[in-house]
């Protein structure tokens, strides 16, 4: 898949576009319809898939203390735009200059003029332009007048909730990541690099590996059962524990360890991906080493009868 820093950048080096608009924060099932959208169009053109997104998140340009935490870095958008078959994928820079553009003149500048956007497929709800004027119906309209067609796709259902960003967020903050991996369409993922820890999970015979882990979201805190994606792609059953490890410590400082079922090599300083399956409880403080143990090797029962399929 192409990536173009900018729409200026990639001015005349698309063939009849099929451009799909959006942030596309967490690359979910609706995102994924848009982008099927504009694969099956651009196919019957004979031309290219699309993703037109922004960076910054425009709410993040606009008031970056009110802008949400976002679901997926930008690397890891554009490697799920990249297996959603796109060609390509421009980021646009939002900045004031774009911020300050009418419909019009992002229809024209951008779609029409830069992209050279033959279809150009959003959300029913799609708003663009300065102070928020524009919206599909606009966009159709300019699209007649400058040489694209815009296609509205309503909103995507799953298990009849209306798949969005803001659920999926408010999924993963209350440690139903079944109900994130439902929207999302796959397992929410955190990658990160395992680092020394104390050693402690070790010395009472379950070792785990401390990742710093590069996402804005992580779960709600607790116990999880998962999976650990090894460098070198293997796949491992994990548990998985955040939180501030109350029975030993007294600062509440937040951790992230894996606990890999059935492994014992030495992965410090590499990466690993993280993937959350069911939360199985929430992190306590246990009155004694014992009592921790007994509910760690409880927690491996249980991630091995969820993790069996």
């Amino acid at each position: 898949m192409k990536v173009y820093r900018s729409s200026a950048e990639a001015r005349g080096q698309l063939t009849a576009p099929a451009v799909a608009i959006g942030n596309f924060d967490g690359v979910h099932l609706g995102h994924q319809e848009l982008f099927s959208r504009a694969l099956a169009l651009a196919r019957q053109a004979g031309g290219e898939a699309v993703a037109l997104t922004f960076d910054p998140h425009p709410a993040r340009f606009f008031n970056p203390e009110l802008c949400p935490a976002l679901i997926t870095k930008e690397s890891r958008k554009l490697e799920l735009m990249e297996r959603a078959g796109l060609d390509a994928a421009v980021v646009e820079p939002f900045n004031a200059d774009l911020a300050s553009l009418s419909p019009r003149d992002f229809a024209e500048r951008v779609l029409a003029r830069h992209l050279g956007a033959r279809n150009v497929v959003v959300g029913e709800g799609f708003i663009f332009g300065r102070k928020r004027a524009g919206n599909l119906e606009a966009l159709r309209r300019l699209g007649e007048e400058l040489g694209f067609v815009a296609h509205g796709v309503v909103p995507v259902r799953a298990e009849s909730i209306v798949v969005s960003s803001t659920k999926i967020r408010n999924f993963l903050f209350t440690g139903k990541v079944g109900g994130a991996a439902t929207l999302l369409g796959r397992e929410y993922e955190v990658s990160g690099e395992v680092v020394r820890g104390k050693g402690r999970g070790r010395t009472i015979g379950v070792p785990t590996a401390n990742v710093v882990g590069d996402a804005e979201i992580l779960p709600q805190g607790g116990v999880y059962a998962g999976r650990v994606m090894l460098p070198g792609g293997r796949l491992k059953d994990a548990v998985i524990n955040i939180g501030t490890n109350p029975t030993f410590e007294k600062a509440a400082v937040l951790s992230f360890e894996v606990h890999i079922l059935d492994f014992s090599e030495d992965l410090y300083g590499q990466t690993l991906d993280v993937r959350f399956t069911r939360r199985l409880r929430e992190e306590k403080k246990f009155s004694s080493v014992e009592e921790l143990l007994r509910a760690i090797h409880q927690d491996i029962e249980a991630a091995r009868e969820i993790l069996v399929g």
